[in-house]
């Protein structure tokens, strides 16, 4: 007669769980991967751990951009676009950089920046014929900007190799991710 609480499939179980620990199922797993996880345990898993979490310097501070920061991360923008603007472009394509200019001029986070791109525009209307006029007149309105703030002048001969074209064909470069979120672009 069996003991009380005794299951005649424990053994049969704890055979199974010690077998499950020896299987392979992810050969890629690092040591703490849930892949790892028996496929069968007698005993309740452990609590699931938090996923690690990357964190930068930027972040260690928790503190907003820079007026700086955000200045670098727009020209970088402003200068790979029109890296990338085509040499014959439609109206529309000329209408969208000038019109992206002053879209910036409007909206840019810093008031005193945009109210000084405002007059930086008034003063050197775009120029949008091709992409090298467009990445000639950023440079140059560039330079306006570095002038006023008292920073280097970058030779706007040297703009094609600081930038140059993206290494990808036409309409492969999607952002990031955007495939998920819009699959008929």
């Amino acid at each position: 007669m069996p003991l009380p609480g005794w299951n005649p499939l424990a053994p049969v179980l704890q055979t199974v769980a010690a077998f499950s620990r020896h299987l392979l199922i992810a050969p890629d797993a690092g040591p703490d991967d849930h892949r790892l996880r028996p496929l069968l345990s007698l005993s309740p898993p452990p609590p699931p751990s938090p996923p690690p979490e990357i964190v930068t310097e930027k972040d260690a501070k928790a503190a907003p951009l820079t007026k700086e920061e955000v200045g670098r991360a727009t020209w970088m923008l402003l200068h790979t676009i029109a890296a990338q603007f085509p040499d014959e472009p439609t109206r529309q394509q000329k209408r969208d950089a000038k019109e992206l200019m002053h879209i910036i001029s409007r909206i840019y986070p810093c008031k005193e920046c945009a109210d000084h791109f405002k007059e930086v525009l008034k003063a050197n209307p775009v120029q949008a014929g091709s992409q090298a006029e467009f990445s000639q007149w950023l440079c140059y309105v560039h330079n306006v900007v570095n002038r006023s703030l008292g920073k280097p002048i970058f030779p706007c001969q040297r703009v094609t190799a600081r930038w140059g074209k993206l290494d990808c064909p036409e309409r492969s470069c999607d952002l990031e991710g955007t495939n998920d979120i819009m699959p008929n672009r």
